[in-house]
């Protein structure tokens, strides 16, 4: 089946810098369209960054524009979240998700299938 294992997460004072791995088994990762989401305390989960199956399309939240980069190794079935300059603000548990095989980052975005147990990030100010 599916498995998605996040890791990289951790305390971090604001301004500074985290990378979050994604290790995924059980698909066709190079089909396969991924994403990050976040749920902050008394939140609900948002989407933060998507990564198409091809790789030619991204999408960042507004919030994490021009800070956070999605990226992917498809040699090993790994998707990345680099995060800069954070923020306390960006505080959560970070989730890897992903879809169907040949799923648009829309698609994704909006009904992923499969989940990572989540990261813990806390930004200190």
């Amino acid at each position: 089946q599916v498995q998605l294992v996040e890791s990289g997460g951790g305390l971090v004072q604001a301004g500074g810098s985290l990378r979050l791995s994604c290790a995924a088994s059980g698909l066709t990762f190079s089909r396969s369209s991924l994403g990050w989401f976040r749920q902050a305390p008394g939140k609900e989960r948002e989407s933060v960054a998507a990564i198409s199956w091809g790789g030619g399309s991204t999408y960042y939240a507004e919030s994490v524009e021009g800070r956070f980069t999605i990226s992917r190794d498809n040699a090993k079935n790994t998707v990345y979240l680099q995060m800069n300059s954070l923020k306390p603000e960006d505080t959560a548990v970070y989730y890897c998700a992903t879809g169907a095989p040949l799923d648009s980052i829309v698609v994704l975005r909006s009904r992923p299938k499969y989940w990572g147990q989540g990261t813990p990030v806390t930004v200190s100010s």
